[in-house]
């Protein structure tokens, strides 16, 4: 439900946490190039910095190309000669930046990975100008903030929102390498995950993944492919793709997430495991890459998260896109929380589906893809 008392902000226009960053940002003094804008989802951020402070280029860095993708957009209906420079979580998005406006994340270790590099590689004078609602604001967030800057403070709060500026880089930190990703050995899984900050589950073995995983040990040899072309859908940090290489070694598997976090980690999640041969990492939103009718297997742990909310169609999307990918008769294995109405939607947009395990939280079906 939308909060009261903000109003709608016109398509492209900032909200009210991007004009409160962005008044608090003024405060400042003076902003010199070059301006990092980071986790600004619709654009605005961007822009409305670049006219506030009469600047002609922006470094950015978006974790969903669905954020990309409406951020150029904005940037092309601006009404300035605009040039937004994009980059990944990499020490040259903050080098010698003075001032990094940042919408908090959700995810605290998505957080840390972002200041650290700030820490490490900005000018030794940059400012952080971090905004968020305040009810998905936490403390964790100030002491995250603390353990790569001296001097963390916070804002007061206007329109249900509130910044924390953050300055003096640790002196550890400066010029440090990334500790990102996390990996972590897994004996259960026989390899190690790979984890960057904004990485669904972390270096861990998420439950839904692993009831999914126990599925397909489980199912008789026949039931799924053996060999052809399978795609783990919404990949995270790779564990699913991994894990079926090894088990069916004759598939070539692809896996697609819309992500930065999760494409790098399960980039790195396939390098350790040693089958970079057999899988392939592709940044791409809902497996758009991918020929109709030319894939065997679908694997897909779908989120059902939308930051803050439950969304029940979330996952929607993504089972039209697989039903699109399938040839006829090609499978598909679902996990998702027992609570939501998943498997009548796969019945519908893929066709017959099947529960063929269900546990305490999750339930797994399989769909056959409709000729």
């Amino acid at each position: 439900m939308a909060d009261s008392n903000l109003g709608t902000a016109p398509a492209g226009a900032p909200d009210p946490v991007d004009r409160l960053i962005l008044d608090e940002a003024a405060d400042l003094g003076g902003v010199d190039a070059p301006l990092a804008v980071v986790g600004d989802v619709t654009g605005a951020l961007a822009v409305a910095a670049a006219e506030r402070f009469d600047l002609d280029t922006i470094r950015t860095f978006h974790d969903a190309l669905s954020e990309e993708r409406a951020s150029d957009e904005a940037v092309r209906a601006s009404f300035r000669s605009l040039k937004a420079v994009r980059f990944g979580l990499e020490p040259a998005l903050f080098d010698g930046v003075r001032l990094v406006l940042l919408r908090l994340p959700k995810s605290l270790a998505e957080l840390d990975e972002i200041v650290r590099l700030a820490a490490a590689h900005a000018h030794p004078d940059v400012r952080i100008v971090a905004g968020g609602r305040i009810k998905h604001m936490s403390r964790g967030m100030n002491e995250t903030l603390e353990r790569s800057f001296d001097v963390v403070t916070a804002s007061l709060g206007r329109q249900k929102s509130r910044v924390l500026h953050a300055s003096v880089p640790r002196a550890e930190l400066r010029g440090a390498p990334s500790v990102y990703p996390v990996v972590q050995s897994s004996e259960e899984l026989g390899f190690a995950i790979a984890s960057h900050g904004g990485a669904f589950a972390g270096p861990r073995l998420d439950l839904g993944t692993r009831e999914l995983l126990a599925t397909l040990r489980d199912l008789p040899a026949d039931a799924l492919p053996e060999s052809g072309l399978a795609v783990d859908l919404g990949c995270g940090t790779g564990v699913l793709a991994v894990s079926l290489a090894r088990l069916r070694p004759r598939l070539e598997v692809i896996a697609s997430d819309r992500s930065w976090a999760a494409a790098a980690s399960a980039r790195e999640t396939v390098r350790l495991a040693g089958v970079e041969d057999r899988v392939e990492v592709r940044r791409e939103d809902a497996g758009s890459s991918i020929e109709t009718e030319t894939v065997d297997l679908v694997l897909l742990n779908p989120p059902f998260h939308d930051r803050h909310e439950v969304v029940e169609d979330m996952a929607h999307p993504l089972f039209e896109q697989a039903a699109r990918m399938l040839k006829p008769g090609g499978a598909m294995l679902t996990v998702f929380n027992s609570g939501l109405a998943h498997r009548a939607a796969l019945e519908r947009i893929v066709g017959p589906s099947a529960q063929v395990a269900r546990g305490a939280k999750f339930t797994v079906v399989l769909s056959r893809r409709r000729d």
